[in-house]
């Protein structure tokens, strides 16, 4: 069964950065298109947005809530995904999740950012 662990999420001023990362095991992580999903605060677990993705080759893509200012990226040798998030705003403050798309059943715990003055 694929595992997912997620870190890097915190408290962070308007306008600052933060730096997500997950590893997944279990096997197969090549092969998988990889995304960034977030909760925002007082949404269901189904109402998990997709904000990036990036396929096994690496092209990305984003949602146009987070164009120009999130980056993913991969290390497929090391079956970690990251997300680089840029000009943070207080929209942006959510639980972050790494799950494959189509995604998995099983979901990581998740990293909460917080964007807040």
């Amino acid at each position: 069964q694929v595992q997912l662990v997620e870190s890097g999420g915190g408290l962070v001023l308007p306008g600052g950065s933060l730096r997500l990362s997950c590893i997944v095991s279990g096997g197969g992580f090549g092969d998988y298109t990889m995304g960034w999903y977030r909760q925002a605060p007082g949404k269901e677990r189904e109402e998990r947005e997709l904000v990036a993705a990036i396929t096994n080759d690496s092209n990305g893509h984003y949602a146009d809530s987070v164009k120009g200012r999130f980056t993913i990226s991969r290390d497929n040798a090391r079956n970690k995904v990251y997300l680089q998030m840029n000009s943070l705003k207080p929209e942006d403050s959510a639980v972050y999740y790494c799950n494959a798309v189509p995604r998995f059943a099983n979901w990581g715990q998740g990293t909460q950012v917080t964007v807040s003055s």
